[in-house]
């Protein structure tokens, strides 16, 4: 759980971050757009935008798995003090909806990490509903698609990650289950800021990905299948492969410490904010998982 001072902090940031967002939103003339048909209040709410983010990075981060117990048992009480204007429940559910654009723009701007010259990229299924439950499921009714990876048929969403060598999230994007873990690499905005070698799996092998990505200053390193010949690979690129498991445990983190894959979404809105609420929270983690890596003289690579 987040000390109160770690609170303060990310507020503070966070507040200063909503407030320079929506000063450009009224100058460009886009602060009444909405994305509801209820009716629009004629004052403000006195849950801030920040509050609300601060709120979800706090659920994230703690070990609740439901967030209305810990709304009411921790937000409303125990850090009454923190958060002295609550609203109810069902109020801040809706509140979420209003945050969904300034919480991915956040994240984005302010807690992902920088490149390094060493990346990873991977995958992981957001699963909505059961299997057996596809055909019943309405909430992301066109818009979760079924998909297959390692772990079989699935219903639901991807989330593609990529992280530097030090365990922080440079980029990340949703899909529906059915896209091919290679289509977001070929984004220029998803790999805009990469650059070096980049260390996926055999989903990811392709010529015509390999070309592209290089010509934008990105070397990619996959392992071959087995009905592949063999290249030769430099003792610098066989251990990064070895060291792939890095942003698995990334997604492990995410999944059973962040909580971002669960079946009890409402809406498509709170759906991305839960999803970016977790991805702030990791980043956010005081201890992540890394690897320590020295270039010697001679081309090689010495662990330590």
């Amino acid at each position: 759980m987040l000390t109160e001072d770690k609170i303060t902090e990310i507020f503070v940031i966070a507040d200063e971050f909503c407030k320079v967002f929506n000063a450009m939103l009224r100058r460009r003339g886009l602060s009444k757009i909405r994305t509801d048909r209820k009716r629009e209040y004629h004052r403000d709410c006195r849950l801030s935008q920040a509050e609300v983010i601060v709120i979800m990075i706090m659920f994230h981060s703690s070990n609740h798995k439901c967030l209305k117990h810990f709304y009411l048992n921790e937000i409303c009480q125990r850090y009454r003090h923190l958060f002295p204007e609550t609203v109810s429940y069902n109020r801040f559910t809706e509140l979420e909806k209003s945050v969904v654009v300034q919480f991915v723009i956040f994240v984005k701007k302010c807690l992902l990490g920088k490149c390094t010259g060493i990346s990873f990229v991977d995958s992981t299924l957001l699963r909505v509903c059961r299997n057996q439950r596809i055909h019943m499921h309405k909430v992301f009714k066109g818009i979760a698609q079924r998909g297959k990876c390692s772990l079989g048929w699935f219903y639901g969403f991807k989330l593609h990650l990529i992280c530097n060598d030090k365990g922080e999230i440079l980029n990340f994007m949703i899909t529906p289950g059915d896209v091919d873990d290679r289509e977001p690499l070929k984004v220029k905005s998803f790999v805009e800021f990469i650059y070096g070698k980049m260390v996926g799996d055999k989903g990811y092998i392709g010529k015509d990905l390999f070309c592209k990505l290089f010509i934008d200053g990105i070397q990619l390193i996959t392992k071959l299948k087995n009905n592949m010949k063999g290249g030769l690979r430099s003792m610098y690129d066989r251990i990064l492969l070895r060291k792939r498991a890095i942003i698995e445990t990334v997604n492990d983190q995410l999944k059973n410490i962040a909580q971002i894959e669960h079946s009890r979404h409402r809406s498509f809105p709170n759906f991305i904010v839960n999803l970016i609420g977790g991805i702030a929270a990791y980043c956010l983690f005081p201890k992540k998982p890394r690897i320590n890596l020295e270039r010697v003289y001679d081309n090689q690579l010495t662990l330590f």
